[in-house]
């Protein structure tokens, strides 16, 4: 098992041990190497080592050996969860259970090595920087208006012009925006490029709207946000902090880009609409295929240039949000079945069914703001393993 662990999970380091007894788990937890966690493969039972380890506060993943673990398995982990212990569960004849599991030892680890840069003037912050830190280590640099201004006056002209060149020369077609505008979205991408590089971030959120609305912000950055999203880092809409967090987590779980939208829900059709005015084109990750776009102007007050993805159907997605004031994930699946063409609020609109009742989605948007983040896939299980291991 360790050899096929190692294997699958390659940037992982393993340390075995093999304990039986209460006091051997006890002086394991003596061990002061940099361990991040534990994975308690239950291959007998009865040893009480697993919960031991369970309650050291420390996240663990209890993995049941079928039939030789079972007992304990099933006594300890109910009980480790129900006294609010760090501790996730695998019960499952498939070993890529436990792969997938463990591999969120890698993701929240990544998590803490990140930084989320954040463009806005306002004193305050679209979700807590204090608390994203809290729970997932990871840090939000702010900066304002004047510093991203600078970047896009000093960004290199020649090398926005060819990613302008190649954004419409890839697009279905381009609808609204004149060439001149689409080269303002190059300088724009390369100027947040630029600032994410001398930063040490990741991810970038700006504050558009209220910069752009205000006259602080010389070009919209969806066309960035879109290249940066499918280059497998992190672009992200208003300065939502906790969607920009989400879409970080994403990446780091499944290689693919998250998608901020202003959902909105038509109960006569069952149906879903996830709308914004960006969205990835490689939902699939960067080594994925890319879907048909259109350049757009922004939907709100018909300015600048954004993107309409035409983004796959007979997918499944998962969308997900986080509270940092609470610590709670809210989630939901669909199937995704078309991408409506409406004038009428974002570019791109995709639709989808959602896998349950649909009337339950309608009773707790208040408590985590209107946007969501998709990601193309079943991302539960994962999900499910990170709220474990943070709880």
């Amino acid at each position: 098992m360790l050899d096929k662990l190692t294997r699958s999970l390659p940037e992982i380091e393993f340390l075995p041990v093999t304990v039986q007894t209460q006091q051997e788990a006890e002086n394991l937890l003596k061990d002061e190497r940099g361990i991040e966690g534990y994975v308690v493969y239950l291959l007998g039972i009865w040893t009480g080592a697993a919960g031991v380890i369970a309650a050291s506060g420390r996240p663990t993943i209890l993995v049941d050996d079928l039939y030789a673990g079972s007992g304990e398995f099933l006594i300890q982990y109910a009980a480790s969860r129900r006294a609010g212990h760090r501790v996730a569960g695998v019960a499952s004849s498939r070993f890529e259970d436990a792969v997938e599991a463990i591999g969120c030892f890698s993701a929240l680890k990544k998590m803490r090595q990140s930084r989320i840069l954040d463009v806005t003037d306002s004193s305050g912050f679209w979700g807590n920087p204090q608390k994203i830190k809290e729970f997932f280590g990871t840090e939000v640099v702010k900066i304002g208006s004047a510093e991203i201004n600078e970047a896009y006056r000093r960004a290199d002209r020649e090398m926005a012009e060819k990613f302008a060149r190649a954004w419409i020369e890839k697009a279905e077609k381009v609808v609204e925006p004149s060439e001149e505008e689409i080269k303002k979205s190059g300088l724009m991408y390369v100027a947040m490029k630029n600032l994410m590089s001398v930063h040490g971030a990741r991810a970038i959120t700006v504050d558009c709207l209220s910069l752009f609305y205000n006259g602080k912000l010389p070009a919209y950055p969806c066309l960035g946000f879109c290249q940066l999203n499918d280059d497998g880092l992190v672009g992200a809409c208003e300065g939502d902090l906790p969607s920009t967090t989400m879409m970080l987590l994403a990446g780091y779980l499944t290689g693919r880009p998250g998608y901020i939208s202003d959902p909105v829900i038509d109960t006569s059709r069952n149906k879903i609409i996830y709308a914004h005015c960006v969205a990835p084109t490689k939902v699939f990750g960067p080594e994925g295929p890319a879907n048909p776009y259109r350049i757009r102007n922004h939907s709100e007050d018909r300015k600048g240039a954004a993107i309409q993805s035409i983004l796959p159907v007979g997918e499944i997605v998962t969308t997900f949000e986080f509270n940092p004031e609470t610590g709670e994930f809210v989630l939901h699946q669909a199937i995704t079945t078309g991408n409506v063409e409406e004038d009428r609020a974002c570019r791109t609109k995709l639709e989808a069914e959602p896998v349950g009742n649909i009337n339950r989605l309608l009773l707790e948007w208040d408590r985590f703001g209107w946007h969501r983040v998709t990601v193309y896939g079943n991302l539960k299980r994962k999900l499910e393993v990170v709220c474990n291991l943070l709880a």
